[in-house]
Protein backbone atom coordinates (compact mmCIF):
# COMPACT_ATOMS: atom_id res chain seq x y z
CA UNK A 1 0.00 0.00 0.00
CA UNK A 2 1.55 3.39 -0.96
CA UNK A 3 2.75 5.52 1.96
CA UNK A 4 0.60 8.47 0.84
CA UNK A 5 -2.51 6.30 1.16
CA UNK A 6 -1.44 4.88 4.52
CA UNK A 7 -1.12 8.44 5.82
CA UNK A 8 -4.85 8.90 5.24
CA UNK A 9 -5.37 6.77 8.38
CA UNK A 10 -4.67 9.28 11.13
CA UNK A 11 -4.24 6.74 13.94
CA UNK A 12 -3.12 3.36 12.51
CA UNK A 13 -2.54 1.95 15.99
CA UNK A 14 -6.24 2.25 16.73
CA UNK A 15 -6.93 -0.38 14.07
CA UNK A 16 -5.15 -3.02 16.14
CA UNK A 17 -8.14 -3.22 18.47
CA UNK A 18 -10.65 -3.60 15.64
CA UNK A 19 -12.26 -6.83 14.54
CA UNK A 20 -11.67 -8.56 11.21
CA UNK A 21 -14.90 -7.11 9.78
CA UNK A 22 -13.88 -3.52 10.58
CA UNK A 23 -10.41 -4.08 9.16
CA UNK A 24 -11.93 -5.53 6.01
CA UNK A 25 -14.05 -2.40 5.55
CA UNK A 26 -11.02 -0.13 5.96
CA UNK A 27 -8.99 -2.31 3.59
CA UNK A 28 -11.78 -2.32 1.01
CA UNK A 29 -12.07 1.46 1.16
CA UNK A 30 -8.31 1.88 0.74
CA UNK A 31 -8.16 -0.52 -2.20
CA UNK A 32 -11.18 1.18 -3.77
CA UNK A 33 -9.44 4.56 -3.56
CA UNK A 34 -6.24 3.10 -4.97
CA UNK A 35 -8.15 1.39 -7.78
CA UNK A 36 -9.69 4.72 -8.81
CA UNK A 37 -6.22 6.28 -9.04
CA UNK A 38 -4.87 3.38 -11.09
CA UNK A 39 -7.75 3.47 -13.57
CA UNK A 40 -7.32 7.20 -14.25
CA UNK A 41 -4.04 6.46 -16.06
CA UNK A 42 -2.29 9.64 -14.95
CA UNK A 43 0.84 10.74 -16.83
CA UNK A 44 3.03 9.62 -13.94
CA UNK A 45 1.34 6.21 -13.73
CA UNK A 46 4.00 4.47 -15.83
CA UNK A 47 6.81 5.41 -13.44
CA UNK A 48 4.63 4.49 -10.46
CA UNK A 49 3.83 1.07 -11.96
CA UNK A 50 7.51 0.36 -12.57
CA UNK A 51 8.32 1.32 -8.98
CA UNK A 52 5.57 -0.99 -7.69
CA UNK A 53 6.90 -3.75 -9.94
CA UNK A 54 10.34 -3.41 -8.32
CA UNK A 55 8.84 -3.55 -4.82
CA UNK A 56 6.72 -6.57 -5.75
CA UNK A 57 9.71 -8.36 -7.28
CA UNK A 58 11.74 -7.77 -4.13
CA UNK A 59 8.89 -9.18 -2.04
CA UNK A 60 8.62 -12.22 -4.29
CA UNK A 61 12.38 -12.76 -4.05
CA UNK A 62 12.19 -12.75 -0.23
CA UNK A 63 9.26 -15.17 -0.27
CA UNK A 64 11.27 -17.47 -2.53
CA UNK A 65 14.23 -17.39 -0.13
CA UNK A 66 16.46 -15.27 -2.38
CA UNK A 67 18.79 -12.58 -1.05
CA UNK A 68 18.53 -9.91 -3.77
CA UNK A 69 17.16 -6.54 -2.63
CA UNK A 70 15.58 -3.88 -4.84
CA UNK A 71 18.92 -2.40 -5.96
CA UNK A 72 20.31 -5.82 -6.91
CA UNK A 73 17.16 -6.75 -8.81
CA UNK A 74 17.30 -3.48 -10.74
CA UNK A 75 21.01 -3.92 -11.49
CA UNK A 76 20.43 -7.48 -12.72
CA UNK A 77 18.32 -6.00 -15.52
CA UNK A 78 19.89 -2.61 -16.20
CA UNK A 79 23.53 -3.75 -16.11
CA UNK A 80 22.98 -6.68 -18.48
CA UNK A 81 23.48 -6.27 -22.21
CA UNK A 82 20.39 -6.70 -24.42
CA UNK A 83 19.85 -10.36 -25.22
CA UNK A 84 21.93 -11.68 -22.31
CA UNK A 85 20.38 -13.82 -19.60
CA UNK A 86 19.41 -11.64 -16.64
CA UNK A 87 19.29 -14.64 -14.31
CA UNK A 88 16.48 -15.78 -11.97
CA UNK A 89 16.38 -12.50 -10.04
CA UNK A 90 16.25 -10.40 -13.19
CA UNK A 91 13.49 -12.58 -14.63
CA UNK A 92 11.41 -11.94 -11.51
CA UNK A 93 11.66 -8.19 -12.07
CA UNK A 94 10.94 -8.45 -15.80
CA UNK A 95 7.86 -10.56 -15.08
CA UNK A 96 6.50 -7.99 -12.63
CA UNK A 97 7.31 -5.18 -15.09
CA UNK A 98 5.29 -6.90 -17.80
CA UNK A 99 2.43 -7.41 -15.39
CA UNK A 100 2.61 -3.80 -14.17
CA UNK A 101 2.17 -2.65 -17.75
CA UNK A 102 -0.98 -4.73 -18.13
CA UNK A 103 -4.50 -3.32 -17.77
CA UNK A 104 -5.71 -3.26 -14.17
CA UNK A 105 -8.58 -5.65 -14.93
CA UNK A 106 -6.20 -8.26 -16.33
CA UNK A 107 -3.87 -7.95 -13.33
CA UNK A 108 -6.67 -8.20 -10.75
CA UNK A 109 -8.31 -11.12 -12.55
CA UNK A 110 -5.06 -13.07 -12.71
CA UNK A 111 -4.27 -12.44 -9.04
CA UNK A 112 -7.81 -13.45 -8.03
CA UNK A 113 -7.47 -16.72 -9.94
CA UNK A 114 -4.08 -17.34 -8.34
CA UNK A 115 -5.36 -16.87 -4.80
CA UNK A 116 -8.83 -18.44 -5.10
CA UNK A 117 -8.44 -21.20 -7.68
CA UNK A 118 -10.24 -23.21 -8.89
CA UNK A 119 -12.72 -20.43 -9.69
CA UNK A 120 -15.32 -19.95 -12.42
CA UNK A 121 -15.83 -16.89 -14.60
CA UNK A 122 -19.18 -16.30 -12.92
CA UNK A 123 -17.49 -16.31 -9.51
CA UNK A 124 -14.89 -13.84 -10.76
CA UNK A 125 -17.68 -11.63 -12.08
CA UNK A 126 -19.48 -11.83 -8.73
CA UNK A 127 -16.34 -10.63 -6.95
CA UNK A 128 -15.69 -7.70 -9.30
CA UNK A 129 -19.35 -6.69 -9.54
CA UNK A 130 -19.30 -6.83 -13.35
CA UNK A 131 -18.94 -9.47 -16.01
CA UNK A 132 -15.44 -10.72 -16.71
CA UNK A 133 -15.29 -11.06 -20.48
CA UNK A 134 -14.48 -14.24 -22.30
CA UNK A 135 -11.91 -12.25 -24.28
CA UNK A 136 -9.97 -11.50 -21.10
CA UNK A 137 -10.05 -15.14 -20.04
CA UNK A 138 -9.01 -16.11 -23.56
CA UNK A 139 -6.07 -13.70 -23.44
CA UNK A 140 -4.83 -15.17 -20.16
CA UNK A 141 -5.24 -18.67 -21.56
CA UNK A 142 -3.44 -17.71 -24.75
CA UNK A 143 -0.53 -16.46 -22.66
CA UNK A 144 -0.58 -19.87 -20.89
CA UNK A 145 -0.93 -18.17 -17.52
CA UNK A 146 -4.20 -19.98 -16.73
CA UNK A 147 -5.84 -23.21 -17.85
CA UNK A 148 -9.16 -24.99 -17.40
CA UNK A 149 -9.56 -26.71 -14.06
CA UNK A 150 -12.20 -29.19 -12.91
CA UNK A 151 -15.82 -28.45 -13.70
CA UNK A 152 -17.68 -26.69 -10.93
CA UNK A 153 -20.36 -28.64 -9.03
CA UNK A 154 -22.71 -25.67 -9.49
CA UNK A 155 -25.65 -25.83 -11.95
CA UNK A 156 -24.48 -26.07 -15.54
CA UNK A 157 -21.09 -27.46 -14.42
CA UNK A 158 -19.07 -24.51 -15.79
CA UNK A 159 -15.33 -24.79 -16.17
CA UNK A 160 -13.13 -23.45 -13.42
CA UNK A 161 -9.79 -21.79 -14.02
CA UNK A 162 -6.44 -22.41 -12.38
CA UNK A 163 -2.94 -21.02 -12.83
CA UNK A 164 -0.28 -23.01 -14.67
CA UNK A 165 3.37 -23.97 -14.36
CA UNK A 166 4.04 -21.16 -16.84
CA UNK A 167 2.47 -18.74 -14.33
CA UNK A 168 4.94 -19.90 -11.67
CA UNK A 169 7.86 -19.67 -14.08
CA UNK A 170 6.78 -16.24 -15.29
CA UNK A 171 6.93 -14.84 -11.77
CA UNK A 172 9.89 -16.85 -10.49
CA UNK A 173 7.83 -18.89 -8.03
CA UNK A 174 8.32 -22.50 -6.97
CA UNK A 175 4.79 -22.90 -5.63
CA UNK A 176 1.73 -20.74 -5.08
CA UNK A 177 2.70 -20.47 -1.43
CA UNK A 178 5.54 -18.22 -2.57
CA UNK A 179 3.01 -15.55 -3.54
CA UNK A 180 3.47 -12.44 -1.36
CA UNK A 181 1.41 -12.60 1.86
CA UNK A 182 -0.15 -15.98 0.95
CA UNK A 183 0.48 -17.52 4.37
CA UNK A 184 -0.55 -14.34 6.21
CA UNK A 185 -3.85 -14.25 4.33
CA UNK A 186 -4.35 -17.96 4.95
CA UNK A 187 -3.66 -17.60 8.69
CA UNK A 188 -6.15 -14.72 8.86
CA UNK A 189 -8.81 -16.88 7.24
CA UNK A 190 -9.09 -14.58 4.21
CA UNK A 191 -8.24 -17.15 1.53
CA UNK A 192 -11.81 -18.37 1.42
CA UNK A 193 -13.78 -18.37 -1.82
CA UNK A 194 -16.99 -18.69 0.20
CA UNK A 195 -16.21 -15.49 2.13
CA UNK A 196 -15.18 -13.79 -1.10
CA UNK A 197 -18.47 -14.55 -2.84
CA UNK A 198 -20.49 -13.67 0.26
CA UNK A 199 -18.89 -10.21 0.30
CA UNK A 200 -17.09 -10.84 3.59
CA UNK A 201 -13.69 -10.06 2.05
CA UNK A 202 -13.11 -6.42 1.14
CA UNK A 203 -16.80 -5.42 1.25
CA UNK A 204 -17.44 -2.39 -0.92
CA UNK A 205 -14.69 -3.31 -3.36
CA UNK A 206 -17.20 -5.11 -5.56
CA UNK A 207 -20.46 -3.37 -6.26
CA UNK A 208 -23.72 -5.07 -5.28
CA UNK A 209 -26.03 -6.31 -7.95
CA UNK A 210 -23.27 -7.16 -10.41
CA UNK A 211 -24.05 -9.35 -13.37
CA UNK A 212 -23.09 -12.97 -13.24
CA UNK A 213 -21.28 -14.22 -16.26
CA UNK A 214 -22.78 -16.95 -18.35
CA UNK A 215 -21.37 -20.41 -17.87
CA UNK A 216 -18.29 -20.95 -20.01
CA UNK A 217 -18.38 -23.27 -22.94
Amino acid sequence: MPSWLRRAVHDPQSLAAQGVEDLAIVTGAAIGALDAVVRREEKWAGAWRQRLALVAAAGTARQAGRVEDEAELRDAVLLTRPGDDVGPAGRMLLAWRRLAGSPAEKLLTLMCIAFFQPITRAELSSFFGKEISGDLIGHLRGAKLIASGPRSPTPGAPYTYVTTKEFLLEFGLDTLRDLPDFEALEDAGLLSKEKLLAGDIMPGFSSPGGNNADADE
